[in-house]
């Protein structure tokens, strides 16, 4: 059996903001920046533009609008992710048992941050694990960070519909039980990264010292001073929050206040994300897919940023390479996993090039 490479990508292979190469070989499903001595009769060649594949930091595998999905469901979902060039996921929460994706090697990497932990009634139905009082929230932290990959997601704020005046976004956690459910996660070496729409919530997040911020909708200038100063990531989520206009409508007759706040999120929503970047906030890309987001929609995500104001070059960028190092995956070296993904044009130039992709590239194997 030859030892030649079974795959040759040529024109220009991006591999981080100061690191391209015009050739990338495959063999037994690694990457080698060496040019071979032979050819080989059995290899291919890919041209187009190359990055290492990309990566959705807020997606749910395992879960659609009414709650948890059959696993067959759940393996349609990851394939949609993954032949949209999306290689990696972080499960931003999930009530179902993801863990027999990560045994398969025709689906995408799965990261994986155990189910929601929220309130009694104080969330979606069926989307995670409710708990009966606050005081529990270090416990169940300190569960999840065990059960998943080092990463545990909470909500922060969801809608309180016994309000007086008609029901609006309020914290769930009080400040003390914040503090020693991300100590208990830290503890564990698990990263907290939370669910949040409200403006109130927001403080209490960085005094407790999360890691990430999930939509961010309602942080102020100040907010997002102090966001940047502490590295924490923040997930926009622009087709989730492109939402909450009809969410308001639906909402309005009984919910004026929570209404009237969700269009103001709404009408801002690209002016947020430009003073996230304008910030220097770490930002990450994510569909929210699961739920009342479809998956495989990570080109339209990264539309919607470029949408922002944030330039293509850089969302490029959020969205493979640095997420990847984020997330702990390393660089694209000489040996590493081949998980690439090939278009046509340089989507650095033209960012709805992502949403044509000409191979894909997982795990050495060419889809």
């Amino acid at each position: 059996m030859s030892d030649a490479p079974t795959l040759h990508l040529r024109g220009n292979v991006l591999l981080g903001d100061d690191r391209e190469v015009g050739d990338l070989w495959v063999r037994g499903g690694r990457v080698s920046l060496t040019r071979p001595s032979a050819q080989g009769a059995g290899m291919r060649v890919i041209e187009g533009w190359a990055v290492p594949g990309l990566v959705d930091v807020h997606c749910h595998i395992g879960l659609a609008a009414e709650g948890p999905v059959p696993q067959d469901v759940a393996l349609r979902q990851a394939v949609t992710d993954r032949d949209s060039g999306v290689l990696v996921v972080r499960d931003a929460g999930s009530p179902s048992d993801t863990r027999w994706v990560q045994a398969r090697r025709d689906l995408p990497r799965l990261i994986r941050s155990g189910t929601h932990l929220a309130l009694a009634k104080r969330y979606l139905r069926h989307f995670g694990h409710e708990l009966d009082d606050p005081s529990e929230l270090p416990a169940a932290v300190r569960e999840q960070a065990l059960r998943g990959d080092g990463w545990v997601k909470l909500v922060g704020d969801w809608i309180d519909r016994s309000l007086p005046e008609g029901g609006d976004l309020t914290p769930l956690w009080p400040d003390d039980v914040l503090r020693r459910a991300v100590a208990a996660a830290h503890a564990e070496a698990a990263r907290v990264t939370v669910h949040t729409f409200a403006t109130e919530t927001v403080d209490s997040l960085l005094d407790a010292g999360v890691d990430g911020i999930e939509h961010g909708t309602g942080m102020t200038a100040e907010q997002i001073t102090r966001a940047a100063a502490a590295g924490v990531a923040v997930t926009p989520t622009l087709l989730q929050v492109a939402q909450f206009e009809a969410i308001a409508e639906q909402a309005e007759p009984k919910f004026p206040v929570f209404a009237k706040r969700m269009r103001h999120l709404h009408a801002r929503r690209y002016q947020q994300v430009r003073d996230f970047f304008d910030a220097g906030v770490r930002l990450l890309v994510g569909t929210d897919a699961g739920g009342t987001i479809g998956h495989g929609r990570i080109a339209d995500e990264c539309a919607e940023l470029v949408a922002a104001g944030i330039p293509a070059a850089e969302v490029v960028a959020l969205a493979s390479w640095r997420a990847r190092s984020y997330l702990g995956l390393g660089s694209v070296v000489e040996g590493s996993s081949a998980d690439l993904v090939v278009y046509p044009e340089d989507p650095r130039e033209n960012i709805d090039v992502l949403r044509y992709p000409t191979a894909i590239v997982l795990r050495g194997e060419l889809y």
